[in-house]
């Protein structure tokens, strides 16, 4: 039996998902967690054959599981799905640990598609996208700003950039108001700003929101 978690913090994306993945594997065994401490109990409780998980969530999203999976010595391949532009978190989320990034306007099939090929034991992205992380990979001396973040800074980062203020940001990824304002401060620096109005700026002019 295949035992899938699917982990995203809206019901209805939850629902659809499941729906999709029962069609293309209707002996799977499907469970759900809806933020980022509930994924990580669950993968550290279950057997997991693929993991599919939002990159956006409450308590720190699809990255920072990652990163606590890992340091747990979970080894399970891990599906991103996100809003966001592949060309701008492919390269980022593969570099985290996880085996394939799909943006959530692709087509139902290439789902299955994706999880399929995981589950063979390979990694997946679109042909597009590889091309432009091969690009980036020869391009190492043009790096753009926002990649010189640590994971965490650029999720306060991508927050920053949508507006949250300092509070809403500290809910969302469970952190003190202190620490978010900490990185906000590393954020500036790394990055040559000054205020959050940049950081919204630069997000719009480089697409990453």
């Amino acid at each position: 039996m295949l035992r899938v978690l699917i982990a995203d913090d809206h019901e209805i994306v939850r629902r659809g998902l499941k729906q999709i993945l029962l069609e293309g594997f209707s002996f799977a065994h499907i469970e759900e967690a809806n933020d980022c401490p509930s994924l990580v109990e669950k993968a550290v409780s279950g057997a997991w054959d693929i993991i599919v998980s939002d990159l956006a969530m409450p308590g720190g999203g699809g990255l920072e599981a990652l990163k606590q999976m890992a340091q747990k010595g979970i080894k399970v391949p891990v599906l991103i799905l996100s809003i966001y532009p592949e060309d701008q978190y492919a390269l980022r989320v593969m570099k985290a640990g996880a085996s394939g990034y799909l943006n959530k306007d692709a087509a139902p099939e290439e789902l299955v598609t994706a999880v399929n090929r995981i589950l063979s034991g390979r990694r997946y992205i679109t042909e597009g996208i590889a091309e432009k992380l091969i690009q980036k990979l020869d391009q190492q001396k043009d790096v753009p700003l926002h990649e010189l973040l640590s994971d965490r800074e650029w999720d306060v980062f991508v927050f920053l950039a949508r507006g949250k203020p300092i509070s809403e940001i500290s809910d969302l990824l469970s952190l003190r108001n202190t620490t978010v304002s900490t990185y906000r401060t590393r954020i500036l620096t790394k990055m040559n700003m000054k205020t959050n109005a940049e950081i919204i700026q630069y997000a719009l002019e480089n697409k990453l929101i």
